[in-house]
């Protein structure tokens, strides 16, 4: 087992998860510390159950520490954090369908108006306005690139793989997107 050959704060998040794919467990231990915070923040944008964010981190940790010698990172234009990210965001989608196929399915007879979603509720409270009611307007599948790309920072080729799309589509969605936003601001 490896130790950190340079100060923690002289790695950058790619040089760390390369020494992890090693067995480091320093450099595991200094990335979790780094990226912990604000991947539980966004998780929780995205989730209002502690615990389900809590079991998505753990889970999202441990892949991280039995597939880091997977990542690719800038040389196919990633990074580490992206990719962390894309792990993460992944595991939550897993979570939400294992939840939803343990779910009992509800009363067919109860009609009840469809409340919003958590994302859309997080929208509405990041980006209010005329902005956040041209945002809300797009179709589903526009919103999900445009909050990907401009909201969370993902490049073209981390929305693609969060979203299980080719990057072709993620770029024609994005301008798509934008066009739409362009003419509601108008």
């Amino acid at each position: 087992m490896r130790t950190l050959r340079k100060a923690p704060d002289e790695l950058d998040e790619e040089g760390l998860v390369r020494l992890v794919a090693r067995g480091d467990r320093a450099a595991f231990e200094e990335l979790y510390r780094r990226t912990a915070p604000w991947m539980a923040v966004r998780l929780g944008r995205r989730c209002a159950d502690e615990q389900i964010v809590a079991e998505v981190m753990q889970e999202t940790y441990l892949a991280v520490w039995r597939a880091a010698g997977a990542f690719a990172g800038s040389a196919v234009g990633g990074t580490a954090v992206g990719w962390l990210w894309t792990i993460a965001a992944r595991r939550l989608v897993d979570a939400f369908r294992r939840r939803a196929h343990h779910a009992e399915p509800p009363l067919a007879a109860a009609v009840q108006p469809m409340a919003p979603t958590a994302e859309e509720e997080v929208l509405a409270a990041t980006v209010d306005g005329d902005v956040g009611d041209a945002l809300r307007r797009l179709a589903p599948e526009l919103r999900q690139v445009l909050q990907a790309m401009v909201l969370d920072g993902l490049s073209v080729r981390e929305t693609a793989v969060l979203l299980g799309l080719p990057e072709g589509t993620v770029k024609t969605r994005a301008r798509r997107a934008r066009i739409a936003m362009r003419k509601a601001l108008a």
